[in-house]
């Protein structure tokens, strides 16, 4: 049932957000990826949305987190599993996006087939993490917008 009152939060490129029971989390995904971590039991999760699996100066420290890598999103992912007492073991994940927004013969080129890069680094985090993907809508050549209900888990989703 939705809640009474909800949290509406739209998510750019980069953003992250982690809510409670009374969030919906909202984006629109070309070649980035959303993975959407849900406890299915507390019924608190969160979302990211990414343009890059890492930095390329993977040596470089950064200042600060930036969730437009993949890589730094997952650390904002835990720090929050953390947070809340938890291990990532407990949640699960969804993901989309990914799509390939290039021509056949652009994505020849390996350095701009970004959505296939963004698929695989989704799947090898929460594989090392031990976090099951119960559900996934990715690839493809379309962009997708999605919603995220954390109050139970569900994400809905419209192809562009």
């Amino acid at each position: 049932m939705t809640p009474e009152h909800v949290l509406e939060i739209f998510l750019m490129p980069g953003d992250f957000y982690w809510g409670d029971e009374n969030t919906r989390i909202r984006t629109i995904l070309g070649s980035c990826i959303s993975i959407c971590i849900w406890h299915p039991i507390k019924r608190f999760g969160g979302m990211c949305h990414y343009m890059l699996p890492e930095r390329k100066m993977k040596n470089e420290k950064p200042k600060r987190l930036d969730g437009k890598y993949g890589s730094e999103a997952w650390e904002l992912f835990l720090t929050e599993i953390s947070n809340s007492n938890c291990k990532a073991p407990e949640f699960v994940a969804k993901i989309f996006g990914g799509s390939e927004m290039f021509s056949k013969q652009e994505l020849l080129n390996t350095e701009i087939a970004m959505g296939r890069k963004n698929i695989e680094y989704a799947k090898a985090i929460l594989l090392k993490n031990k976090i099951q993907i119960v559900s996934e809508n990715i690839g493809g050549n379309r962009p997708r917008r999605i919603h995220f209900d954390i109050w139970s888990g569900n994400v809905w989703l419209k192809r562009e």
